[in-house]
């Protein structure tokens, strides 16, 4: 039996190099479904039950789109730039008018079913983090930081309250703690 993680034990991927394994892993041993939502998951920040209910059309030859998050009810814009031609080449090959569709019936994967394809995908690699559908979003976050170091636009696009609460939920406190520590010597 699968039981779903905390969200506050979820981690982020911290590294390159797993993040791209985790990419390997998920279309080798899950499928292109569940590669294209974790692509689209690291590169938006988008919570995966908002993930699960695109459908092809609100993606269908745009780079950018405007979706409602079910959790804030606030409309947010998503550019899909740099994943478009991945995009486009996956929905070539559904057939079905959701993007990320269930293999069993004609509604959409379910967040359950993308935590159990992340966890496979996590272990058929080793990677050891605490996985969980919240492990895209905070990569997204994590990553966005590290590259801009822009904590206020980062929790305008998460739609967090405060700037703490962005940096705890990706992670930076305690990994930048951590840093201090190990270099500090007496």
């Amino acid at each position: 039996m699968v039981t779903k993680v905390d969200i506050y034990d979820v981690q982020p991927i911290r590294s390159k190099e797993k993040l791209e394994d985790m990419k390997w892993s998920l279309k080798k041993w899950c499928g292109q479904r569940d590669y294209i939502l974790f692509l689209i998951g690291i590169n938006t920040g988008l919570r995966a039950g908002d993930l699960v209910k695109l459908k092809v059309k609100d993606v269908k030859r745009k780079k950018k789109i405007t979706v409602k998050e079910g959790k804030t009810k606030k409309a947010r814009l998503i550019l899909l730039t740099n994943i478009y031609d991945e995009i486009q080449a996956y929905i070539d090959e559904v057939d079905s008018v959701w993007l990320f569709p269930s293999r069993q019936g004609g509604s959409h994967v379910t967040t359950t079913q993308v935590y159990r394809q992340l966890v496979k995908a996590a272990k058929m690699v080793d990677i050891v983090e605490c996985i969980g559908t919240h492990t895209m979003r905070k990569t997204f976050g994590y990553w966005f930081y590290k590259q801009t170091k822009d904590v206020a636009k980062l929790q305008q696009i998460l739609n967090h309250s405060k700037p703490d609460v962005t940096l705890r939920y990706i992670g930076i406190t305690s990994e930048e703690i951590e840093d201090s520590l190990s270099d500090f010597f007496l």
